[in-house]
């Protein structure tokens, strides 16, 4: 026997989470849309498995829109233990007229409505706290966020990620509304930024641009002419959002694609 849950179960979990999230919005229930001849019916379901929940595991579920179509939504359920990402879930809701199971256009009212709690969450997570500290006062939370998003969800090594010069770093600690760690990022001792690593359920919400001009600010603070890094190929535009240029060819590192950026501090 596993011991482990029934990897179904994981779409039962995001349902209910949406079911919660569905209720926070005020907008008209199942029961009410079906009075009206109108419903959302599920498009499409996909479903990424990240880590297994053991019986008797206390889950956390994170949900937000994270598109909105002419007659469909698109809903991502992030599902977690302990912080360590264990399933993301992406359902596809479209709204039809349930007499000719054709789609109509999404009511304003509910286009309003969900932008408004999803830039609420936004908001939220804007109140970040933001510290910069040596590494024995870091030490367990940033791992804890790094092994989460490193290890667990790209499958880097663990002795790839975590090396001696994280003794030598100042490293930067994003926490959440409830004191809780949501991302990190160091600075090593020759001005490059690093181990750059946000939870996924506040990813989207300029936690990372936090982190990263912390940093930088950290780096200025002591006199360094310029900062300089190796971006994973996906977060490119997200450093070129922030001043970055790249700084030479890329290179393959744990067998992802990486970009030479810097950043000049005047």
């Amino acid at each position: 026997m596993q011991g482990v849950v029934f990897n179904g179960h994981y779409l039962n979990f995001a349902d209910v989470a949406f079911t919660e999230y569905w209720r926070a919005t005020n907008l008209p229930d199942v029961i009410q849309q079906a009075k009206a001849g109108q419903e959302l019916f599920v498009r499409k379901a996909t479903l990424e498995y990240l880590a297994p929940a053991r019986f008797d595991d206390q889950l956390t579920l994170g949900v937000r829109c994270r598109a909105l179509g002419r007659s469909s939504m698109t809903i991502q359920v992030g599902i977690f233990h302990e912080q360590r990402p264990l399933a993301a879930v992406e359902l596809v809701y479209v709204y039809a007229d349930t007499a000719v199971r054709k789609s109509v256009p999404l009511p304003p009212t509910w286009r309003a409505a969900l932008t408004a709690i999803d830039a609420g969450a936004g908001s939220a997570a804007g109140k970040v706290r933001i510290e910069v500290m040596d590494w024995d006062t870091a030490r367990s939370e940033a791992r804890a966020v790094r092994t989460a998003v490193f290890v667990v969800e790209q499958g880097i090594p663990i002795k790839r990620e975590q090396d001696a010069m994280d003794a030598l770093c100042l490293h930067a600690l994003a926490f959440d509304t409830a004191g809780q760690p949501i991302g990190t990022g160091r600075l090593l001792p020759d001005g490059h930024i690093g181990r750059m690593a946000v939870l996924a359920p506040s990813r989207q919400m300029g936690v990372g641009g936090q982190l990263l001009g912390a940093l930088i600010a950290a780096a200025r603070g002591r006199g360094d002419a310029t900062v300089r890094l190796a971006a994973q190929q996906s977060a490119e535009g997200f450093y070129r959002r922030h001043g970055f240029d790249s700084d030479g060819a890329q290179f393959i590192e744990v067998g992802l694609v990486h970009v030479p950026m810097c950043l000049h501090l005047g």
